[in-house]
């Protein structure tokens, strides 16, 4: 058993850390806005993502009206969040060499994300067409929900291989994203990495990514949470599928059990830290108006994350995720358009 304890970051200076190393699939996002019964002729559930080929990815993108293309992937997002409010951050993933994977990387970099691409080289499919960087579709509809269908092209290629150990133990903290279970090779990589933070004194958080990659690999998460990570990021239905229940109480109760940090975040209704030794309701940031909730999760991550990184106390890491989960609803794309700094001092969190 680890220490469940999250590492103070007192030791930063003396490692040359990193706030967060983050590892995750790098994707371009297109984002379009769709009727209900667009979902339904696709036979999609609002709100899950879907894993996808190639093929099917271009055979969609085909029907969807004014596609807005930007640069994405969870993890990329709660880092680029995370140098927003004036932290540091690594990321590890690969790319393509192609355009996309190029412009990821030029993105990437623009902001303060220390990032060495790993490029793949471009493969055929089985239909002639280029099998390049990954590509995730949004699909938004009128509520604002979010739909996605994932190609993961070359992001899909990473290996135990690809984990530079002493990258990793430069972050005070390694993140990963839930998504990488898909993936027997990933699942592989996260496990080096796991081990190679906690063997440099890191600390470890894993986002659980849905409900349905929760229910695909609620074994695996739940070793992680009884045993190999300190901290946890899920909504409301990630933690219910994950323990099997619908009895929400039972499920932050059984959190409490396993020892871990977790942050549970439940819309409008903010979020509930749950530790050891308890629990602390935190309220919703404020909002005009939610133009769509790609990139929510993503961004309060980033806050409670930057938040611990300068040992803010849970409740202000807390208030700081929710106003970056605020800010990034409040516009479509997964990435901060205001400056997150800015908007935290305004708000007396930082």
């Amino acid at each position: 058993m680890v220490d469940r304890t999250p590492v103070q970051l007192s030791t930063r200076a003396e490692r040359d850390a990193l706030d967060v190393v983050g590892i995750g699939f790098p994707l371009v996002d297109v984002l379009a806005v769709v009727p209900d019964h667009h979902l339904a002729e696709l036979g999609l559930v609002k709100g899950s993502m879907t894993l996808i080929d190639h093929s099917t990815s271009q055979s969609i993108f085909t029907t969807l009206p004014d596609p807005i293309e930007v640069s994405g992937g969870s993890a990329a997002n709660t880092l680029a969040g995370i140098a927003s409010l004036g932290g540091s951050a690594g990321f590890i993933g690969r790319i393509a060499d192609d355009m996309a994977g190029h412009r990821f990387a030029e993105v990437i970099a623009d902001a303060g994300i220390i990032f060495e691409p790993m490029f793949v080289d471009v493969e055929v499919d089985d239909a002639g067409e280029p099998d390049g960087t990954g590509r995730c579709l949004v699909l938004v509809t009128d509520d604002a929900e979010r739909t996605m269908l994932t190609h993961l092209g070359s992001g899909a290629h990473l290996t135990p291989g690809h984990i530079d150990e002493a990258f990793v133990q430069r972050g005070q903290i390694l993140y990963v994203e839930g998504y990488q279970y898909d993936l027997p090779m990933a699942k592989a990589a996260i496990a080096k990495a796991i081990a190679a933070a906690h063997d440099g004194g890191g600390s470890v958080a894993i986002s659980l990514s849905d409900s349905f990659c929760v229910e695909r690999h609620r074994s695996d998460f739940l070793d992680l949470v009884e045993g190999e990570i300190e901290i946890l990021f899920g909504n409301r239905d990630e933690v219910l599928a994950l323990f099997g229940t619908d009895d929400f109480d039972h499920a932050l109760a059984s959190l409490e059990e396993t020892g871990v940090l977790a942050a549970v975040t439940c819309g409008a209704e903010g979020s509930i830290i749950v530790t050891p030794q308890g629990r602390i309701a935190v309220a919703a940031h404020p909002v005009d108006a939610v133009v769509e909730t790609t990139g929510a999760g993503d961004l309060y991550a980033a806050g409670f994350l930057y938040g611990l990184s300068v040992g803010l106390d849970l409740e202000a890491c807390g208030q700081l995720g929710g106003l970056c989960a605020a800010e990034v609803i409040s516009h479509m794309g997964a990435r901060p358009e205001r400056d997150l700094a800015e908007l935290a001092m305004d708000a007396g969190i930082l």
